[in-house]
């Protein structure tokens, strides 16, 4: 090959080179909550950045634990706003990283057509055997459904039929197969193409504290090119139409 064929060929594959020296892998740990609109985002974001995520679904608490224990996940989106907080003051996430990407819409919810009514009385009849939430040791929506039964009142009649998941994702697996007529779960994991599965009651926000759920930067993803575009991304108007379509709110 002459010296202007080796050049052409030089310059033609320069363009991937270089792709493949800036593509990246971020490691994520996310609330189970946003399993969903993650996948989404996640497919969204490689195909925009070039950037690769593994991606770790579960409970807020666990991972927290993990954290500590010294899981190599990069960035956390948590499903509270306390434990990335609690993360930055013990020094394992990047201080100013911190920031809301959704805010969680607690349900009732029943795989049942028409068990739990628009306006949660089923709570109050007891007309269900068992009722599942998710850990509220661990899960922020398991602490908001425990501050929804005791806001109605009903949370000590009801405790004898309460069955915990380990995470929200769980839960929904115990409503989902029958093994709890209904329970309390996210509203996006119950939405399919913008309509309710079942029968809901969309708790009122004025019952329970705001689930507003934050994302950090982790110690370990700090420097590190797709954990930083991964955060930018959640920001951009394609992530939160995303999020917005699979039942959150935005600040």
């Amino acid at each position: 090959m002459n010296s202007s064929g080796l050049i052409a060929m030089l310059l033609v594959s320069l363009p991937l080179v270089t792709l493949q020296a800036r593509a990246d892998e971020v490691s994520v740990a996310v609330a189970a909550n946003f399993t969903a609109p993650m996948q989404k985002i996640a497919a969204e974001f490689e195909k925009d950045t070039g950037h690769k995520v593994a991606i770790a679904f579960g409970a807020s608490g666990k991972f927290y634990a993990q954290i500590k224990n010294g899981a190599p996940f990069e960035v956390l989106f948590a499903a509270d706003d306390d434990t990335p907080a609690r993360l930055i003051q013990e020094n394992l996430a990047v201080a100013g990283s911190q920031f809301t990407y959704a805010i969680g819409t607690l349900v009732l919810w029943s795989a049942r057509p028409a068990l739990v009514d628009p306006a949660g009385v089923v709570l109050k009849s007891g007309s269900f055997d068992h009722l599942a939430i998710a850990n509220p040791k661990l899960a922020p929506y398991g602490a908001a459904a425990v501050e929804v039964m005791k806001s109605l009142g009903v949370y000590e009649a009801s405790q004898a039929r309460i069955v915990t998941g380990e995470s929200i994702a769980q839960t929904y697996q115990f409503i989902r197969s029958g093994n709890a007529q209904l329970g309390f779960v996210a509203l996006s994991q119950v939405l399919k193409d913008g309509k309710l599965e079942g029968s809901a009651w969309l708790v009122p926000g004025k019952l329970h504290s705001p689930i507003r759920q934050d994302a950090v930067m982790l110690e370990g993803g700090k420097g590190k090119p797709a954990a930083e575009a991964l955060l930018k991304y959640l920001k951009t108007d394609k992530a939160r139409t995303i999020i917005k379509a699979s039942g959150y709110a935005m600040s």
